[in-house]
């Protein structure tokens, strides 16, 4: 088959700008297995969501900006970084939309397209998180607290929450540990890790 001449390519290019751009919903639902257009704005996400009082937009707000396919604000917003995965918006969700996965994937987008970081030292945060999870097989917030206090330098800013979850018993001094954590652990193995 030949090469297609300057005009034929002419109009082949015109044909591909003239195609609307995929939905964001539909993209993010591609990486996310979440079936976000089944969300009808009942709130139970934000309702039970641990972070929601940090979040520039509760979750099912998030999901809004989605289906409105608000690209810039949904990416640029602080809630897909506050969020830490923790699954409550998903196990309470009623349409079973998994926000979580959701969220993950809007984070990779942001990343990937070069978009700044809505929350100052929250990669700071998340790895500290991970390190938890690496370490116990489940999150300790205590120990989340105190590494990320160290990193950011920031160790007297939240006192009065940090006093408020112990007062509460929200706060575990001592982490528990999953039986089986070799096997979490091994999950953490990455290949710059074993490159060292």
């Amino acid at each position: 088959m030949s090469a297609p001449s300057p005009q034929q390519a002419a109009t082949l290019e015109v044909i591909e700008t003239a195609r609307p751009p995929r939905p964001l919903i539909e993209e993010v639902k591609e990486r996310s297995g979440a079936e976000i257009s089944r969300c009808y704005q009942c709130r139970a996400c934000g309702n039970g969501c641990p972070f929601v009082t940090a979040m520039d937009y509760t979750p099912n707000q998030v999901v809004r900006l989605l289906q409105f396919g608000m690209r810039e604000e949904v990416l640029k917003c602080k809630t897909i970084w506050v969020c830490v995965g923790c699954h409550t918006c998903s196990s309470q969700c009623p349409m079973g939309i998994d926000i979580a996965a959701m969220m993950d994937a809007l984070r990779l987008m942001a990343v990937e397209e070069g978009v700044a970081i809505g929350k100052p030292n929250i990669i700071d945060f998340h790895e500290e998180v991970l390190k938890s999870l690496e370490k116990n097989g489940r999150a300790h917030k205590l120990s989340i607290m105190l590494g990320y206090k160290r990193q950011t330098g920031g160790w007297f800013k939240d006192v009065d929450v940090g006093l408020k979850m112990l007062a509460k018993r929200k706060l575990e001094l001592f982490p528990s540990r999953v039986k089986a954590v070799g096997e979490i652990t091994d999950l953490f193995k990455c290949y710059w890790r074993e490159s060292k």
